[in-house]
């Protein structure tokens, strides 16, 4: 932490010990969690200091005022049977306790907090009578996404109007000021625990309806409830881990002289399969004069009957050459009213546009000019594809350097790859350390490898020959040179060959790789190169572009015709202070699967677009 961090931490710090309510949470009448609870001792020096907090209810539980505090939950440990003694604790409660276990699992799976209270029997807690409202004390657990761990918050039921069953509930949101003191169980897990003197606010929910507090719901359950899902732990876990590589990868580009550039998210060029932008205006002419097609209609029959007229007369053949040559300058007025008065249907650009598939394209004319650029924004792809590795909507973070080859941008991916893993394990500690026990046990010693050693590489070639020498592995589709790797292909390289290694394949065939890639010199293959990391797949695509105007004018004449009008402006930037140069692209949430061991990459967006499924 640099020294501004530090002092802007003591300053929090001195406002915790003031004697009256603090607001350390800048633009929120209260304070964050995580400055209470990520403290070296846990927030123990804090007690007795009045503090203002809001969160979410993760779990609840509800005592007679004149029982002990509930004990932690010990689900290993039998209850013992009713004493036929006088005591405090009800039937109700103990058959409550046997079911900690079954609540343990149920915070596993749908990622509640560490520590779960059995909720106190609501009909016990009903049943008093109106004109002798109940005396209980609720123990809370509360999130408020800031960190991990949550807090203990003790609230006396007669505090609130609201009725101890609705208050109670999962996903209750309380803000509650008070006196944060030591809890008075010994055997507590909590170092520090907030004595509710009043409630602020209280947001309840509806049981029947709030999905998170009806079953057990896993992960890929959580999907149908996107709007909710960043309330449990793993996912509000998952969610800082992401904000934090995003913070990581501007951090990197900034501090290595990169300079930040918005790239359009609609454009005229790409490649693969892309959602086409159509968007198209109904426009409607003004009267033509004032004039109505009803009354030029009217017109129209009335000199029909006058020309009818005059020729069963004895009219000369000049009065009705005259009567006909007006018809019909009426009935061509009539025609072009009728046209001007239909909605015109105009696109409204005017031309083909899509959603990008990559921003590199622009990237490249800001770094003819400035030098080093990268973004970071959304990129589409229409493929038809539903599988744990594929989206429709993906955040991509792309760089482009002038002056710069094939190498240059390979050891740009491999430092860049290497900054996110050690930012994660310096940054996001307690966020890996959840992460770690709740979803892949070796995500930490994984990050921890690949920050400190060097990654391989490999050409295209080298890769083949390596798949051509398997015995242990059959795959679906054979390799030879000229074939795609495949997932199958790559899952052999990293974890057989490679033994769970980072590594980088390069000089791939130009038949597998975008027309825009440099021919290397045996004509075969192209300047780019993939980081291929296990169980995942590629995370990082980068290569050198082609700068010679005619190679990549012959590959865009390859194309077709309609082609070469679009890629007229790209063409530009070779014709004009062309410049060697390459980039890179970094997929935001293949990223986030590595770092987090997320089986499937709809786990690793707030709102999954795929295809057939957009909720919301």
């Amino acid at each position: 932490m640099d020294s501004h961090g530090k002092t802007h931490q003591r300053e929090h710090e001195d406002d915790v010990i003031s004697p009256k309510p603090v607001a350390l949470s800048k633009y929120s009448n209260r304070i964050e969690l995580k400055t209470l609870l990520e403290r070296s001792d846990g927030g123990a020096r804090l007690a007795g200091k009045r503090v203002v907090v809001g969160g979410w209810v993760k779990s609840s539980r509800a005592v007679k005022k004149d029982s002990p505090p509930p004990p932690p939950p010990q689900p290993s440990v039998a209850v013992p049977p009713p004493s036929k003694t006088k005591s405090n604790i009800s039937c109700t409660e103990i058959i409550q306790s046997k079911m900690n276990i079954f609540r343990k699992l149920f915070d596993v799976l749908s990622g509640g907090g560490k520590t779960t209270y059995p909720i106190f029997d609501k009909p016990e807690i009903t049943d008093q009578k109106a004109t002798s409202p109940p005396e209980y004390t609720i123990y809370f657990l509360i999130s408020d996404g800031s960190s991990v761990s949550s807090l203990q918050v003790v609230v006396d039921s007669a505090m609130s109007t609201i009725p101890a069953t609705q208050l109670m509930s999962l996903g209750t949101c309380i803000v509650a000021e008070g006196v944060l003191r030591h809890p008075l169980a010994a055997s507590a897990k909590h170092v520090i625990e907030l004595e509710a003197e009043k409630l602020l606010h209280v947001g309840t929910v509806d049981p029947e309806k709030y999905p998170l507090s009806k079953k057990q719901l896993p992960l890929h359950l959580l999907r149908d409830f996107s709007h909710f899902r960043p309330r449990t732990t793993t996912v509000g876990s998952v969610t800082r881990v992401h904000s934090a590589l995003t913070l990581a990868s501007h951090t990197f580009f900034q501090s290595n002289g990169f300079q930040y550039v918005q790239v359009p998210v609609i454009t005229t060029t790409g490649f693969g399969e892309m959602f086409r932008v159509t968007t198209t205006l109904d426009r409607e002419e003004k009267k033509h004069d004032g004039l109505s097609i009803e009354t030029v209609k009217a017109a129209i029959k009335e000199k029909t009957r006058l020309i009818d007229h005059l020729k069963r007369s004895d009219s000369n053949r000049e009065a009705v050459a005259a009567a006909v040559h007006d018809l019909k300058k009426t009935t061509d007025l009539a025609a072009q009213l009728e046209k001007k008065q239909k909605p015109q249907k105009l696109d409204f650009f005017g031309c083909d546009t899509y959603l990008t598939v990559s921003g590199r394209f622009h990237l490249e004319s800001y770094a003819s000019a400035l030098g080093k650029v990268y973004t970071f924004g959304p990129r589409f792809t229409a493929d038809k594809i539903d599988n744990a590795r594929h989206l429709a909507e993906m955040w991509n973070v792309e760089a482009e350097m002038a002056f710069s080859e094939l190498d240059d941008a390979m050891d740009c991916a491999d430092d860049f790859f290497k900054f996110l893993c050690r930012y994660l394990l310096e940054n996001r500690h307690e966020d890996m350390k959840f992460i770690s026990k709740r979803v892949d046990k070796t995500v930490t010693t994984r990050l921890e490898a690949t920050a400190s050693n060097s990654l391989l590489r490999f050409s295209y070639t080298e890769a083949i020959s390596l798949l051509q020498k398997a015995t242990t592995r059959t795959f679906e589709t054979k390799p030879k040179w000229g074939v795609a790797l495949k997932e199958e292909h790559l899952s052999y390289l990293t974890d057989e060959i490679c033994k769970g290694s980072v590594m980088i394949i390069h000089s791939s065939p130009k038949e597998v790789k975008p027309f825009y890639i440099r021919l290397n010199e045996d004509k075969k293959t192209v300047a780019a190169f993939d980081l291929v990391v296990p169980k995942v797949g590629v995370v990082i695509s980068g290569s050198q572009n082609e700068e010679r105007f005619e190679i990549l004018d012959a590959r865009i004449r390859e194309l077709g015709s309609t082609s070469r009008e679009r890629y007229e402006w790209y063409l530009d930037l070779r014709r004009h202070g062309t410049v060697k140069h390459s980039g890179m692209s970094l997929r935001m949430e293949h990223m986030l699967l590595f770092a987090t061991g997320l089986p499937d990459i709809k786990d690793a967006v707030p709102f999954p677009r795929s295809w057939g499924k957009a909720n919301n």
